[in-house]
């Protein structure tokens, strides 16, 4: 038997303290293609998955199915989300990613637990910056090349301090547990800087309320936060694979 999997977590928090030897189904859940939504019980900890055949394909909207399950296990556990298309071949292999793992899991479960994610977007509308976007080079190498490569250069110097200050002002003014900032060039010239913000669970109230305060600070840019979300970003870096799972 195949397996897909969604995250795993706590089986104390599926199971009122006590533990299964078997899979069990959790209710009024569904997950991707429709399939029942069941907890494999393994040690301490519940992987939450679907039965999963290879004749299976794995469409957008198992995309949206695999955070929705995630999203909802969230609701009242400690997850440690699986990314999208994470599939076992078998019982076994679930078991040996997990053995492999457990002390990585612990550890991760033990530092994310009461912590929730949210995410705060920076859209800066940078004139000088589309400009160095929608400017072509010289066709031939030479001295106007040379000077239209200096100020390219220039500019996205401009562009990596103008980010940096900005993301030292989000963190002072959110003051997340920890962070992950990504900064990427829109197509339409801007700078967009996506920053996840891994902050206490009761705390979110607290962190949303700031939204006023980061509109009236950052004039020039159009201002989003969303979340609470599952912590997709604050994941272990490097987990041990075993033979049989993906």
């Amino acid at each position: 038997m195949a397996w897909y999997a969604y995250c795993i977590t706590e089986q104390q928090g599926l199971q009122n303290g006590s533990r299964a030897r078997r899979p069990f189904p959790i209710e009024n859940l569904r997950g991707v293609n429709g399939a029942s939504v069941l907890a494999y019980p393994s040690g301490e900890f519940a992987i939450v998955v679907s039965e999963y055949s290879p004749s299976q394909t794995l469409t957008q909207q198992a995309i949206v199915d695999h955070a929705r399950v995630v999203s909802e296990c969230f609701r009242t556990l400690t997850v440690l989300p699986f990314r999208f298309g994470t599939i076992f071949d078998s019982d076994e292999a679930l078991r040996r990613s997990v053995r492999a793992n457990r002390k990585t899991f612990l550890e991760t479960v033990d530092r994310l637990r009461g912590k929730a994610e949210m995410h705060v977007k920076l859209l800066l509308k940078d004139g000088t910056l589309e400009e160095a976007i929608l400017e072509e080079l010289p066709n031939s190498v030479g001295g106007e090349y040379l000077r239209k490569l200096r100020e390219r250069a220039s500019r996205e110097r401009e562009r990596q301090t103008k980010a940096r200050a900005l993301s030292m002002q989000v963190h002072k003014l959110f003051s997340p547990l920890a962070e992950d900032v990504i900064c990427k060039r829109t197509d339409s010239g801007g700078m967009l800087i996506d920053f996840a913000h891994l902050i206490e669970s009761n705390s979110v109230a607290k962190y949303q309320n700031r939204y006023d305060t980061a509109t009236r600070h950052f004039k020039d840019c159009q201002v989003t936060i969303t979340g609470p979300w599952p912590p997709y970003h604050f994941m272990p870096g490097k987990l041990r694979t075993v033979s049989g799972g993906n």
